[in-house]
């Protein structure tokens, strides 16, 4: 996760110290996300189930820190007259870090499969889903540096990435539907695997939101429903 620089959004200007505080706010929230996912790949890798356990236990700093920042948000509209530039920052910030905290829901669920899946034999190599999570972690690390070192152009290369993730998912789910329909006695750990997947995906689809929210605080542009011009 890249470190916070000099040359972050909105730094001067009146009101700037409450901008300063949501924006770090932000940046702390990105940083407990990013590293709740990874722990939840290391616990599905490791089969390690006191990883898994403190990912949920982590999980309640990040909806604290999403509530943080909708109430400064909220405080910093009704007391002063922010600027159009400053109204895009904070109607950013409050997406993304709705979007940070369920990225950290979907850590939870997958620290939480993880733990059945290390009770149980291996069913295959892990292979495409920690493919998978080094996209999905790029996604959310390079996204948050688009945020900080204002780079829309990056933006829109995140959101790119996010079709890389869902091809491995749907070639993922057709080889653990053959896995069940030859064994049944695979279907338990197959299912498993396919929510993992799952969970990843929409990391990945959090991820391509919160680059489309970069990309609209820098060219206020809302590319959203145009995805198809930027890919």
């Amino acid at each position: 996760m890249a470190a916070p620089g000099s040359n972050l959004p909105y730094s001067n200007g009146p009101a700037s110290e409450q901008i300063a505080n949501i924006r770090e706010t932000l940046l702390m929230m990105a940083s407990l996300a990013d590293r709740n996912l990874s722990l939840a790949l290391r616990a599905l890798v490791e089969r390690d189930e006191k990883i898994a356990d403190a990912v949920e236990a982590e999980d309640s700093q990040l909806d604290e820190l999403e509530v943080t920042i909708d109430e400064l948000v909220i405080n910093h509209m009704a007391t002063h007259a922010p600027v159009a530039t400053d109204c895009r920052f904070m109607l950013v910030a409050s997406k993304v870090s709705s979007n940070l905290e369920r990225i950290g829901d979907q850590a939870v669920a997958i620290a939480r499969r993880s733990r059945h899946l290390s009770r149980e034999p291996l069913l295959k190599p892990l292979i495409d889903i920690p493919r998978m999570a080094q996209i999905s972690e790029g996604m959310l690390r390079d996204g948050i540096t688009a945020f900080i070192d204002r780079k829309p152009e990056l933006a829109q290369e995140i959101i790119r990435r996010d079709k890389e993730v869902d091809a491995i998912n749907k070639q993922l789910a057709r080889e653990l539907t053959s896995f069940m329909l030859e064994d049944p006695a695979t279907i338990t750990r197959a299912l498993n695997l396919m929510i993992v997947a799952r969970c990843l995906e929409r990391v990945a689809d959090h991820c391509k939101n919160i680059a489309e929210e970069v990309y609209y605080l820098y060219q206020a542009v809302d590319i959203r429903h145009e995805r198809s011009e930027i890919r």
